[in-house]
């Protein structure tokens, strides 16, 4: 989902995979796995965004690093996961520094403009990005998840000067039924990150509508980078 919700919107495929790095991994190490990692995305079709970096603060699972891609259909994230070039620095540059990892993938829609889609331009060029990954009980899925995930969407939607871009939904992903839905926020900086995540607004919805119905759920977040402005 996207703030502006004026104009047409364009449905998106998100990825989402979290990384547990060993314990004595070098700066060198992290830069040849980040830096294979980045450069995926100029080895296949359909990739329209990424973003990646350290997680910032510690967090239950102990996941270290973060990759966030995006898709223009699920047809190119399946074709993602079998490329060979993929597997490759999955083999050779990722799990010879890590020792777990959980894949989730989900569908949304974003404004159906050039710089929303490719997540592009001055606003995306920096930021922090925020996963929240959650697990809702069986019982509650269907209306009673959608509701607390809505609920969520208008609390973001109300909140621009923080956030530049958000999408949710249910995971689909094969390989790991761990979580049942994801959500993805670009915030503005790490001030609009720690004014939104301590807001009484988000708080009061966590504890109302998350809480009561989601057995597991788990949130991070790490920095964001310039990597410049043009559209590839």
């Amino acid at each position: 989902m996207n703030i502006n919700v004026s104009i047409s919107r364009r449905k998106i495929v998100e990825h989402v995979c979290l990384l547990k790095a060993k314990k004595d991994l070098s700066e060198e190490e992290e830069n040849d796995m980040l830096d294979y990692l980045y450069t995926t995305q100029y080895q296949m079709s359909g990739v329209v965004a990424i973003s990646l970096g350290r997680i910032s603060a510690p967090n239950p699972e102990r996941y270290t690093h973060a990759m966030f891609m995006r898709f223009q259909k699920k047809q190119n994230l399946e074709k993602f996961y079998e490329n060979p070039f993929y597997l490759k620095v999955l083999k050779d540059h990722v799990l010879t520094y890590c020792h777990g990892l959980v894949d989730v993938d989900f569908e949304s829609e974003v404004d159906d403009e050039m710089l929303s889609i490719f997540r592009k331009g001055e606003e995306f060029n920096h930021g922090v990005e925020f996963v929240l990954l959650i697990s809702f009980n069986e019982a509650a899925l269907g209306k009673q998840a959608e509701h607390a995930l809505a609920s969520l969407a208008s609390v973001m939607s109300e909140s621009p000067s923080l956030i530049v871009q958000f999408t949710l939904g249910l995971n689909f992903s094969p390989s790991s039924k761990e979580y049942t839905h994801g959500v993805v926020i670009r915030f503005r900086s790490v001030e609009a990150f720690e004014i939104f995540i301590n807001s009484k607004e988000y708080k009061n919805v966590w504890h109302s509508k998350f809480q009561p119905i989601a057995h597991k759920s788990l949130s991070l977040h790490f920095s964001v980078d310039p990597v410049g402005t043009e559209i590839m």
